[in-house]
């Protein structure tokens, strides 16, 4: 049964009688500027007398310290405020306030060594240096995500008291720099006591077992909280501290490390979601932890951890695959990166198994490179082309193939099999030729409509591929030249015919400024002139009309569905 105390008390008081520790298990500071103003607008708000700001939930560590569970962001943010008015009393010349304002920051305890009040474990040594040593840092260090958020609540309240004492300065209330000077402390001192003054309810429970339980309880009933949040925590619940390494905290660092330190656009949660989908239930993001919980018990948490580190770094090669993959596995790298283009989330548990199976052994770089190039196929046909929509049922296929995969093991042969099962169902669920033509002649690249650019550059790049025209290494440098100038818009061509596939060509920046407007005569000799090899459907013909861009883009259609992106 949970022992709960609660009372009210004032900030001062709070902050006198206790050390503060930011357990493992707290996540990151992470407020912005919207919970910053709100913090200053109730600093404002309390100047005329008490102001209630919520409560905050602690558990006993010893005689003095306890560890926060609840009330981390605020209290974090209050003594970022304290540091500010410190150093505005120094700047002020005014020492005794400033040292005053410094004992609710770091002050002597019984053994007469100087503690800092709060002590957060994430930001050391940041925190320390930066915010609440007085007199500066002694050393420098690298400021990562959190480390930036807390710098820049830093600079913003600084901000916002500069702008107070703006005020006194060009004031002509005051005659002489001495008057000015004393304002400014009252001013100072007004808001010291407005903050020490904010009025907050405390709940103190027993022991840290009771802290995992509420900071879940709050925490799951509270606004946009990370599965990852709640997840770290579990883990830390089950898996004790051997001595001085917190493995738990280390193993985790790395994990959300892994993921933010990527240049794609992912999230710990998004990782969470697809790599739990890659070997377990399909199941909603809302109930993702209540899942991770019941199945992350004490006697497999070890193992649960270990393999999130490691297909962390997975998920982010898949995300990132020039970087991470191998130079001779060059078709796993294309197909990663064309899923990547086609903006895809269905498909991640999949490739998290095969990515995982391939790590481990189950199967070899060519039935990778069959899977992937699968995918991609059909994502080409289905999702940029034809921009069809699943209701669902492709997502779960996918889920349904990674756990299968994930079932098979070692068992090569297995594995296999579940690959030529979804290469079967993915071939069946491909869209009709027709729809396909239809659509394929509506992807188009102008000067003036380039949302499509990426997805041009990425079929001339396989249609030149195909006839041996193009080599990779040689695509960077290739430009989109439009055969039919685009100048010529409304001249017997319209905007969508100008910038058709059939339209199109890949040649070097340098010729293709030489092209210019030239007429279509002019530009097939300049280019068979300087080697470029052109495709069959070019260079058959004499003249460049119209009709010979539709009928050149109905081709590219056919040749596409039936051998480029065939399934």
């Amino acid at each position: 049964m949970l022992k709960i105390e609660s009372s009210d008390t004032d900030l001062e008081s709070l902050l006198t009688g206790r050390y503060f520790h930011i357990p493992r298990f707290q996540r990151p500071y992470s407020w912005d500027d919207e919970n910053i103003q709100d913090f200053w607008d109730d600093l404002n708000a309390s100047i005329s007398g008490d102001y209630f700001i919520g409560s905050m939930v602690v558990y006993k560590m010893d005689k003095q310290a306890v560890g926060v569970v609840d009330g981390q962001q605020r209290l974090t943010t209050i003594t970022i405020m304290l540091s500010v008015l410190r150093d505005v009393f120094l700047s002020l010349k005014e020492p005794d306030l400033a040292a005053g304002v410094h004992l609710l920051i770091e002050r002597n305890n019984r053994d007469n060594k100087k503690e800092f009040v709060l002590k957060p474990e994430t930001s050391y040594p940041y925190f320390q240096e930066r915010i609440q040593r007085s007199g500066g840092p002694r050393f420098t260090s690298k400021a990562r995500d959190e480390e930036k958020s807390i710098e820049r609540a830093r600079n913003l309240l600084q901000k916002k008291v500069e702008t107070a004492l703006s005020s006194i300065e060009s004031s002509a209330d005051f005659a002489d720099e001495p008057s000015r000077v004393r304002a400014k402390v009252d001013q100072i001192r007004r808001l010291r006591d407005s903050l020490l003054n904010l009025k907050i309810i405390l709940v103190v429970l027993d022991d840290e077992d009771d802290a995992y339980v509420i900071f879940e309880t709050l925490n799951t009933r509270g606004k946009d909280l990370a599965v990852s949040d709640l997840l770290k925590n579990h883990f830390t619940k089950l898996l004790k501290s051997d001595g001085d390494v917190d493995s738990v905290k280390i193993r985790w660092t790395e994990l959300i490390e892994t993921i933010y330190g990527s240049n794609a656009e992912i999230s710990p949660d998004s990782f969470l979601y697809h790599y739990w989908a890659s070997w377990s239930d399909y199941i909603p993001l809302k109930r993702l932890f209540q899942a991770m919980k019941d199945q992350i018990v004490e006697s497999n948490a070890e193992i649960h951890l270990n393999d999130m580190v490691a297909d962390a770094k997975l998920y982010r090669a898949i995300y990132e695959p020039v970087v991470y993959w191998p130079r001779n596995e060059r078709k796993v790298v294309a197909s990663l990166t064309a899923i990547q283009l086609f903006k895809l989330s269905q498909p991640m548990p999949a490739l998290l198994s095969l990515a995982r199976a391939h790590r481990d052994g189950a199967i070899k770089t060519r039935k990778l490179q069959e899977a992937l190039g699968a995918i991609e196929n059909f994502h080409f046909l289905f999702t940029a082309v034809t921009s069809s929509r699943s209701s669902g049922g492709i997502s779960g296929m996918y889920a349904a193939f990674a756990r299968k995969l994930y079932e098979a093991g070692n068992d090569s042969n297995l594995a296999a099999k579940e690959i030529s099962a979804l290469v079967s169902k993915l071939r069946e669920r491909k869209p009709s030729f027709e729809e396909f033509r239809v659509n394929f002649g509506q992807v188009t690249y102008t000067n003036a409509g380039s949302k499509q650019r990426s997805l041009v550059r990425y079929v001339l790049r396989r249609f030149f591929e195909h006839e041996n025209l193009l080599s990779a290494a040689d695509f960077e440098e290739m430009t989109i030249e439009h055969i039919q100038p685009q100048a010529t818009y409304g001249h017997d061509w319209s905007d969508s015919e100008i910038g058709q596939l059939g339209n199109l060509l890949l040649i070097d920046s340098p010729m293709n400024g030489r092209l210019d407007r030239k007429p279509f005569p002019e530009k097939k000799k300049m280019l068979l002139s300087e080697g470029y090899k052109l495709p069959k459907s070019i260079l058959g013909e004499e003249d460049w009309t119209a009709e010979i861009v539709r009928s050149r883009t109905d081709h590219m259609a056919k040749v596409a569905y039936d051998d480029i992106w065939r399934i």
